[in-house]
């Protein structure tokens, strides 16, 4: 049977396609039993190559089968029958194939009896590791949840809120009722939250042409929009949803502006507590408080979150310089759309913050350019995606500034008054004495800066101490940090610059500063208080506070890993929070909360147009409000500016009623004239609002605490 067929155990130069289990020998979990060793045909196979015994050419080389066979047909010549042989040479083959699996040579299969023997004679199989579980979904959803709760952008958002509501207290103590800083600007913007609402569910294309004002067109424009809160005034109606509305956009507004600028001061490479310092600085800073009327202002946390996420896409850091692997240029895009929902919140800090993204992005051009043909040739160092990002990007930011600046070019070239000139900004200017005295409501330095408020000629927006706290980690910045010292440098020229032009024509007159903008760039004569530019020295500020604290951080762990264990005492631990604490203290505020003068049950129920009185720019605005139920068209109105016709109506009207303020109401359309009892006092009509109007072709009526005129 030597020319028969190999069996599948034999080691000999044909065998059949192996088992794919062959490859791989299955090691014992106990580690007991040993890899197999070479059989005795693997021994003999070099000693027969070594004497010559390699069969004759043309035929398979001998295999133990066949000498198996060999020995049963000598059996078989000796007397032994053919069948006997045959199963003698079979007991040897199985034999022979029991031994094998025996030694582990055979397949691992978990069906075998081989392998169901050697798990039951092995006690050892026991002491072998678990399989390992499969999580089933609802742990790997958990799993995942968990991450995100932990996760350092969750716990910075979630701090940024519950900061904002601790030191904006008590604006949602009675949110339906109270307002912060005064009863003025406040519910003007309110007004201004709700009408947008209300004007883009009803009729989008009449958004500029406010209901109040009337009968001026493109009243919506009188002031800072706040369009880009608009989706918020499509929920609710009337004055008390407006001013809850505005009191969790003014909570609200503090947690972005903390976080835009930890999430700012991250990205460039700073450490959490600096960063932590950085955003808490930007947003409590003492001199903000004094602004806490003005929604426009206080909502600033666009602007660091937006350069955050222009940096990020652009795998740019201050601290590790260009990293062209970094790039996203989805971070870009969203970078870009925030900027643009910046600027739709008004022109006030808007149109700086877009002179300051062209000035950066021009330099970064510039930058590109050279280091790409001059210095540095490479090819594609920027990236085609990120490039077409940054041209739709910038597009979309332009497109916006141009569209909300419309309106406003209307009311200017409509009335000549509203335009700002070099007088009103004097009045305005603030001198340098002011960057380090705070407003009233610092519960710090509020008291004890009294007397340095009395000499500014208009203190509201000369106070603009950014923090003695924030001076101090700003100045260690300079000379200890993680910047680059050409870095420090160019962060303190940008403080200097930024305080240079908050001084409007403070310094030497603004001739080589704030006047040239101001003559030059479009849209900046509409800036009336220089001051406000402290947004931006506020910011640098805490950039270096931050490259500051970062160093201390590192410091701290370096004298960390020198104690036995390695771990920081209490007091080092204390040493990089107190920067912190001391700059949360300095933002403490005593901003009142009175509340808001009730809606007349008239308003509710007349149809305009009407004019309320007495009517002056500061009984107007909440007057503004009262209308958010109904939106009926009023000829009150109070902005930044008086329009002439309205200007004239309240002189006519002193008199009401007489037929001399009857006529001039009838030529502008008004047909209601209300009078709440409550505003009456100290006003001409506290002794006229009885008296009866026979003969002037009116009618008096009375609706709840209100009289009515029906012309």
């Amino acid at each position: 049977m030597s020319g028969g067929k190999p069996d599948a155990t034999d080691t000999g130069v044909e065998r059949s396609a192996p088992d794919p289990t062959d490859s791989v020998e299955k090691p014992d979990p106990t580690g007991s039993v040993d890899a197999p060793g070479p059989t005795d045909d693997d021994v003999e196979k070099p000693a027969r190559a070594a004497a010559g015994d390699v069969g004759e050419p043309g035929k398979t080389p001998a295999t133990p089968a066949d000498d198996k066979s060999r020995e049963a047909r000598e059996a078989g010549n000796s007397g032994k029958t053919r069948e006997a042989a045959a199963g003698e040479a079979a007991e040897e083959t199985g034999k022979d194939a029991q031994a094998e699996e025996t030694d582990g040579v055979t397949k691992a299969d978990g069906a075998t009896k081989a392998d169901g023997a050697k798990a039951d004679g092995d006690p050892w199989e026991a002491f072998g590791p678990a399989p390992e579980t499969v999580p089933t979904r609802a742990r790997r959803v958990g799993r995942s949840v968990g991450r995100v709760l932990v996760h350092e952008w969750t716990l910075a958002v979630l701090g940024a809120v519950v900061l904002a509501v601790l030191l904006t207290w008590p604006t949602l103590r009675y949110p339906l009722y109270t307002i912060p800083q005064d009863i003025y600007d406040p519910t003007l913007q309110a007004w201004a939250l709700s009408w947008a609402g209300h004007s883009l569910l009803t009729n989008p294309g009449n958004l500029w042409q406010a209901n109040a004002f009337y009968p001026e067109s493109w009243s919506y424009a009188f002031t800072d929009s706040l369009l880009g809160y608009a989706p918020t005034g499509m929920l609710g109606s009337g004055p008390e949803v407006a001013v809850l509305r505005y009191n969790v956009l003014f909570v609200f507004a503090h947690a972005l502006a903390t976080f835009g600028a930890y999430a700012l001061a991250r990205q460039l490479g700073a450490g959490r507590i600096g960063a932590a310092v950085a955003g808490v600085s930007f947003a409590y800073a003492p001199w903000l408080l004094a602004q806490a009327g003005h929604l426009h202002i206080i909502s600033n946390g666009g602007i660091p979150l937006a350069l955050a996420m222009l940096a990020r896409g652009h795998g740019w850091s201050l601290r590790y310089g260009y990293r062209p692997k970094r790039r996203r240029a989805g971070w870009a895009l969203a970078g870009w759309l925030v900027a643009a929902w910046q600027l739709s919140l008004g022109f006030g800090i808007g149109l700086p913050f877009a002179y300051v993204l062209g000035g950066v992005v021009l330099v970064a051009v510039v930058t590109w350019y050279v280091r790409r043909y001059r210095i540095r040739p490479v090819r594609h160092p920027f990236g085609a995606r990120l490039l077409v990002t940054d041209v739709i990007g910038g597009l979309v930011f332009a497109a916006t500034g141009g569209l909300l600046a419309i309106p406003y070019f209307k009311v200017a070239e409509l009335h000549p008054n509203a335009r700002r000139s070099i007088a009103d900004i004097e009045v305005y200017s603030p001198p340098a004495s002011g960057f380090f005295t705070a407003p009233g409501e610092s519960r710090i330095w509020g008291d004890l800066h009294e007397g340095a408020r009395a000499v500014l000629p208009w203190h509201p927006e000369m106070t603009l101490l950014p923090g003695f706290v924030l001076y101090a980690l700003a100045a260690g910045g300079l000379f200890f940090s993680v910047w680059r010292l050409r870095h420090r440098l160019l962060l303190l020229a940008g403080v200097l610059v930024s305080m240079v032009l908050a001084m409007g024509t403070r310094f030497f007159g603004g001739t080589f500063t704030y006047v040239p903008l101001f003559e030059t760039l479009p849209g900046w004569d509409g800036i009336r208080t220089p001051g406000r530019l402290m947004i931006w020295t506020t910011l640098l500020l805490g950039l270096l506070a931050a490259g500051a604290l970062t160093a201390l951080a590192m410091r701290v762990r370096e004298l960390a890993a020198q104690r036995i264990p390695p771990w920081p005492g209490p007091w080092l631990r204390t040493a990089t929070l107190l920067p912190l604490l001391l700059v949360i203290v300095e933002g403490l505020n005593t901003t009142p909360h009175p509340v808001v003068p009730p809606q007349p049950t008239a308003m509710r129920t007349v149809d305009g147009p009407m004019l309320v009185l007495p009517s002056s720019q500061s009984n107007d605005q909440p007057v503004m409000l009262w209308t958010t139920t109904r939106f009926q068209d009023v000829v009150n109105g109070g902005s930044g500016f008086t329009p002439v016709r309205l200007a004239e109506t309240r002189e006519v009207t002193r008199t009401f009623p007489d037929p001399t303020s009857i006529d001039h109401l009838r030529r502008l359309g008004v047909r209601v004239v209300v009078i709440p009892r409550g505003q009456v006092a100290g006003t001409p009509w506290e002794t006229t609002i009885d008296l009866p109007v026979d003969g002037l072709g009116i009618r008096r009526e009375e609706i709840g605490d209100a009289v009515v005129y029906r012309l």
